[in-house]
């Protein structure tokens, strides 16, 4: 998986208050033990701030970034929808059939990847939003897809 830039993780995390506010998720991020003082988590960008530093940046095994990664996903699936999610899952197959080992792209595929990306982030963003489908695809990317993806989409 590719690393959220802080930036991409404040923005985020601003997605994530706008869908359920504030002050309900900061009150489930706590009661799923990312951190034990809610105190000065008032705004999206301190919960950020305090989410970003004990994850590592989502990096670390901890429950910062379990917590962070269930409320998103339970976001996104919300938005998404059982019926569109399959045809999701059929886009993302075609995204890693043009990977290789080490999850590098293989050589001769980056058109292929590039048609598989684009009609991946069309129908996330159909059903979530442009920027959820943004901060979606980046979060499960492999680090040479991300890369990928943020050049194309600046950003």
């Amino acid at each position: 998986m590719a690393n959220l830039t802080p930036d991409e993780f404040q923005q985020a995390v601003a997605l994530l208050a706008d869908a359920i506010g504030i002050q309900r998720l900061r009150d489930r991020l706590g009661h799923m033990n990312a951190f034990t003082s809610r105190r000065g988590l008032n705004t999206p960008g301190a919960l950020a701030e305090r989410l970003y530093r004990l994850s590592g940046g989502l990096r670390l095994r901890v429950p910062a970034t379990f917590a962070f990664t269930t409320v998103w996903t339970e976001m996104v699936h919300q938005k998404i929808g059982e019926e569109a999610e399959k045809g999701i899952e059929e886009l993302a197959d075609a995204v890693n059939a043009c990977l290789g080992d080490g999850d590098a792209i293989q050589p001769g595929k980056e058109d292929d990847l590039d048609r598989a990306l684009a009609a991946y982030r069309e129908k996330m963003a159909t059903a979530t939003g442009p920027d959820v489908a943004r901060l979606d695809m980046l979060l499960k990317a492999v680090p040479a897809v991300a890369d990928r993806l943020r050049g194309a989409i600046g950003g």
